[in-house]
């Protein structure tokens, strides 16, 4: 049994957050920290790769669209036209070929037992399938859809994929999203969460507060991403709202 489990997801290789996260004291002294997919596609990718690998045997990485993604670019998939896809693409043909090895093989999901949980899923976007979207205020009848598949004694679900944090219950299971490290929507700071241990609540939506500023003026200096400054302005000076990103992501519920 697992006593206390750390979960970062989407990371999105922003490093400064993803640092930030990691000293965190109950970051430090879990057990076990899960990387809930999408650590990859970001402007710090070999960096950011580095660290992970640093951390040793006590990080399990579920995999996410952005590894598969990655994966398939770094290897020489054709790049999208979607222009908000260029670093992802850039940052699949930084990494050294050590560290696109790590993407191959990554889980979907993994079961740890975890005290004062049980058995806990975590998985990327659904238990399924790495991409697609299900939210806090989806209906009843889409989550027993996605989660049809997830086994007794399963009563935790982690998951991550749309950047915003909540913890509802779905006909007795709970499922969890940590929010996003390194790309947050509809509010500030990088989001994670604390499960397990013998004292307190066994669920904890964590927030690790950042300087917006200062978290841009790092990523400006230290990523050769191209476009860097655009990319800057887009995720960390001017985030998506919680309103924009449910709006967006709705019609792919479907």
């Amino acid at each position: 049994m697992t006593d206390r489990v750390a979960v970062l997801a989407d990371v999105h290789c922003v490093l400064p957050a993803f640092e930030a996260v990691l000293a965190e004291p109950d970051v430090r002294s879990a057990d076990v920290i899960v990387l809930a997919g999408d650590l990859a596609v970001g402007p710090q990718p070999v960096e950011t790769f580095d660290l992970v690998s640093s951390l040793g045997e006590r990080v399990v990485w579920v995999r996410g669209n952005c590894e598969r993604e990655t994966l398939a670019w770094a290897r020489g998939a054709p790049a999208p036209a979607d222009p908000h896809l260029a670093v992802g693409v850039w940052a699949a043909r930084a990494l050294r070929p050590d560290q696109v090895e790590l993407l191959d093989g990554l889980p979907q999901t993994v079961t740890l037992d975890v005290r004062g949980l049980g058995a806990v899923l975590f998985c990327h976007a659904t238990p399924r399938d790495d991409e697609e979207f299900v939210l806090v205020d989806s209906g009843l009848e889409r989550w027993s859809e996605v989660l049809s598949g997830v086994a007794e004694p399963v009563r935790t679900v982690v998951c991550g994929h749309t950047h915003m944090p909540y913890v509802r219950l779905v006909d007795g299971t709970t499922v969890v999203n940590p929010g996003s490290v390194g790309m947050p929507y509809g509010s500030t700071g990088a989001h994670w969460a604390l499960l397990g241990g013998a004292d307190g609540p066994a669920i904890q939506l964590r927030r690790t507060e950042l300087d917006a500023e200062a978290l841009g003026a790092a990523l400006v200096a230290g990523s050769g991403f191209p476009g860097i400054q655009d990319w800057v302005d887009a995720y960390v000076h001017n985030p998506p709202s919680d309103i924009e990103a449910l709006a967006a992501f709705r019609p792919k519920t479907i």
